[in-house]
């Protein structure tokens, strides 16, 4: 018996063939076997300030005097996040600072450290 791949949208390991396909019964999602290294080989490299490439779980320090959108707050400069999460759009980086709870972030005003 081969092994098929699990899902990559939702990750389900029951997985099947169809004739040329890989289909996910539970997200219906289906793809070539050829479309799950192009996924891989198509993530958005996201960089800091001074160029380093971030990844999911780094550390980052703020290297700007950041707003806070709807409130009185400053993110004030140096304030060091852990364990950030890259996502997708304007602001890239998802993450918790203390003091101020759930916040996104752009790569361009944080530094790795």
């Amino acid at each position: 018996m081969s092994h098929l791949p699990n899902c990559p949208k939702c990750h389900s390991q029951y997985t099947y063939e169809d004739g040329t396909l890989f289909v996910c019964p539970e997200c219906a999602h289906e793809w070539t076997g050829e479309s799950e290294t192009k996924d891989t080989e198509d993530k958005k490299i996201i960089k800091d300030a001074n160029g380093n490439i971030l990844n999911d779980g780094d550390s980052v320090t703020v290297i700007k005097d950041l707003k806070v959108k709807g409130s009185s707050l400053v993110v004030k400069i140096g304030t060091k996040v852990k364990n950030i999460r890259l996502i997708d759009g304007d602001h890239d980086i998802d993450c918790k600072i203390d003091g101020f709870g759930g916040m996104k972030l752009k790569s361009e005003f944080v530094k790795k450290i």
